[in-house]
């Protein structure tokens, strides 16, 4: 059942678990898991697209998975390069901005140089597919108050001007509107330090289905939920409005 376009929700964030899981269910590498999953990257773009979600953010690295074993790593760091370097093209052709949002000093200078030339590329779209990449939530936030302290230090801003605001305009994607809807699979209940400032008022949606495992209809579920539910941000029974518009 299609989703009325007024409760589609204009910014999903979603945390890709099972890959690992996937793959051991079938007796094969982990390696094999993530590859499976980037397929379902591609899916799920053209699901937001079709559906009219704006922004669309997904949990590629954490900060922490850089404790996984070397081969896994780098395996990882590949895949994401060659991901990237398959669909740049469609993108572009879709006006699609890409973004990073994460420790990006963190990663080969190769991959670096690949995905800043094509942000520059889409710079203009309006659509937007956001990539959390050697990604926490806490040190998003020590990186802003770091902002903070260097211009409170330099004095071009004022201590009593640090507020909710102040911070917010200094996280990594400061324009990007907080996620209406936050989407895990795997099953499993955490947030796993995503976007901790970001989702005081995101909705969560749980599906056990694994990542390399998650389609349309899965997608379809999951909008499903959040049009059903009534948004009322700390007040009573105050709705927000939702999307409307382009797709990613």
């Amino acid at each position: 059942m299609e989703t009325p376009a007024n409760r589609v929700p204009a910014h999903i964030a979603i945390i890709m678990d099972g890959n690992g899981r996937w793959a051991r269910q079938r007796g094969q590498p982990r390696l094999a898991g993530h590859e499976a999953g980037s397929e379902t990257v591609r899916r799920v773009l053209n699901y937001c697209r079709d559906a009219g979600v704006r922004y669309l953010t997904l949990y590629a690295f954490s900060t922490e998975n850089w404790a996984r074993p070397p081969a896994e790593v780098s395996g990882l760091m590949a895949l994401l390069g060659a991901f990237i370097a398959k669909h740049e093209r469609e993108l572009i052709e879709r006006r699609v901005r890409l973004r990073v949002i994460g420790r990006r000093e963190d990663l080969a200078e190769p991959l670096r140089q690949a995905l800043t030339r094509i942000e520059r590329a889409t710079d203009a779209f309006e659509r937007q597919l956001i990539i959390a990449l050697s990604y926490s939530g806490r040190s998003e936030l020590a990186r802003a108050a770091r902002r903070i302290a260097e211009e409170v230090k330099a004095g071009t801003l004022a201590p009593e001007a640090v507020d909710e605001a102040a911070l917010a305009a200094r996280l990594d994607a400061p324009d990007v509107p907080d996620p209406d809807l936050i989407i895990r699979t795997s099953g499993e209940l955490r947030i796993s330090n995503f976007l901790l400032w970001q989702c005081a008022y995101s909705e969560f949606y749980v599906t056990p289905v694994l990542w390399p495992d998650f389609r349309e209809a899965d997608f379809q579920a999951a909008l499903a939920a959040y049009a059903a539910r009534d948004r009322r941000f700390g007040g009573v029974g105050q709705v927000a409005p939702c999307a409307g518009g382009g797709g990613t």
